[in-house]
């Protein structure tokens, strides 16, 4: 009998991010003999490998943000303003890191315009039903797209330790579908994007409105159902509530051709160890030899 096609979809860049603080804490750059720092690089990779080795999927891709603007700075000027720009040593390691992926055999998607979110969604939603897709992200907004088919693994403390989504588990926690999950973040508003929804509502408020009355479109239907103070805030920040509900819900119909573009993934190839010496990646050509027996590293 054959496997059911399982797709990994990763968000490089909350991965690459994640990895570069972790380390970067302690001053633990892993800078090689070009100068080059390699932390956030190594710790993105064991990352994506321990997931390989906990998912088994038949195929993988990595998606990536494309430039810091996006369409929704098109209708938000300040989305995702207030967030610092990287520190020096992150900055190489972005176009290191899609070099390193591709030395994995592993494509990277994304298009300008849009985030690595909005790609990961667009192939999510896309792919034949019956193809079971795992997302790993460390963002709990891609929870939105959760699925009969489409599981969602959120990033804890260390490698290997996830929240790990599903659509039924979603709704026991919650009490929400995760569609409903965006006008939660409508009302709430998102303080690492920029957004600030209705102000004074706050997640807990948001998440209660909404499963007693559906939707962002219930609530207004029923404002003289809230409180005194809920009503006037929402009435009074009508017209963010309604931008910030199309600055949360990832767009799915990005433009990207994918179908070529994800790899089937058996695993790691054997002739990834050049580029890890090319890089002189010690930490992750210890994680190779350790946990896929790849004996000709050389670091």
């Amino acid at each position: 009998m054959d496997r059911q096609q399982n797709l990994l979809l990763i968000d490089g860049m909350a991965l690459l991010f994640r990895s570069f603080y972790a380390t970067a804490v302690t001053g633990q750059y892993m800078i090689n003999s070009n100068g080059t720092p390699t932390n956030a690089v190594q710790g993105l990779m064991k990352h994506l490998l321990t997931a390989v080795n906990a998912v088994k999927p038949t195929h993988a891709a990595v998606c990536w943000d494309m430039g810091s603007k996006t369409f929704r700075n098109e209708l938000f000027v300040d989305y995702k303003s207030n967030r610092e720009a990287p520190p020096v040593e992150m900055l190489p390691q972005f176009d290191l890191a899609k070099e390193v992926v591709s030395g994995f055999q592993l494509p990277n998607i994304g298009l300008a315009g849009y985030e690595a979110d909005d790609c990961i969604g667009t192939i999510a939603k896309s792919v034949d039903p019956a193809t079971k897709v795992t997302i790993l992200t460390g963002d709990k907004d891609l929870l939105q797209l959760l699925d009969d088919h489409i599981e969602v693994l959120i990033l804890q403390k260390g490698f290997g330790n996830y929240q790990w989504y599903t659509k039924d588990g979603f709704f026991d926690e919650k009490g929400i579908t995760p569609r409903q999950f965006i006008d939660v973040k409508a009302l709430m508003g998102d303080s690492s994007d920029g957004y600030p929804g209705v102000k004074g509502i706050g997640e807990k408020t948001a998440l209660k409105l909404i499963q007693e009355h559906s939707s962002i479109e219930g609530v207004l239907e029923n404002l003289d159902k809230l409180t005194p103070g809920q009503r006037k805030k929402i009435e009074s920040d009508l017209e963010m509530l309604h931008l910030s509900r199309r600055l949360a819900e990832i767009h799915c119909e990005v433009p990207i051709d994918f179908e070529h573009g994800l790899a089937e993934w058996s695993k790691v190839p054997q002739n990834c160890i050049e580029i890890v010496n090319q890089f002189e990646l010690r930490s992750l050509g210890r994680y190779l030899v350790q946990n896929h027996g790849l004996e000709a590293y050389i670091g």
